[in-house]
């Protein structure tokens, strides 16, 4: 048996070796991290991409259904010079409007109830206090000067009202 005693030669090459199998892995490694890198950074940029155009034509649904009610308008006002009967007038404002509160239930919107209501500071914004005859009307909605709406859980405008004192 020869026991051979590893050479400063057999040494470095050793050394050389694991250098360069380290350098490989490293370059992998450094590969695998600037891929990813790369796919996350195009993910951000699709992402804030489809967000912007989410904001820019959220509203693009709402406006549409919005266009038959504008149409109606547009009859009605064309209209209006050609007729002397008031009533239809009257009537086709009536059914536009009808047809816009349809719109509104239909988009989650609703009119905030008022007049004999107690005063709630989450739905309505007093704008002055009147003397009542009534004690039950002290402290309740006597009148409106704006009706406030909620959208589906939010106020999204609160009623501005006058309260009974």
């Amino acid at each position: 048996m020869i026991n051979e005693q590893p050479t400063e030669q057999n040494i470095v090459e050793e050394q050389n070796t694991i250098v360069d199998i380290i350098k490989l892995q490293l370059d992998e490694m450094t590969n695998k991290y600037l891929r990813v890198s790369s796919d996350f950074d195009n993910y951000r940029k699709r992402t804030l991409k489809e967000k912007e155009e989410l904001i820019k034509y959220s509203s693009e649904r709402v406006i549409k259904d919005l266009l038959d009610v504008i149409d109606d308008f547009d009859i009605t006002i064309k209209n209006i010079d050609n007729t002397n009967d008031i009533n239809s007038i009257k009537e086709g404002i009536f059914l536009i409007s009808n047809k816009f509160n349809d719109f509104l239930k239909l988009k989650g919107v609703t009119k905030i109830d008022n007049i004999g209501q107690d005063f709630n500071v989450d739905l309505h914004d007093a704008v002055t206090k009147i003397p009542v005859q009534n004690e039950e009307q002290k402290g309740k909605i006597v009148d409106v000067i704006k009706n406030g709406y909620i959208l589906n859980d939010k106020v999204i405008r609160y009623s501005k009202v006058v309260i009974g004192e």
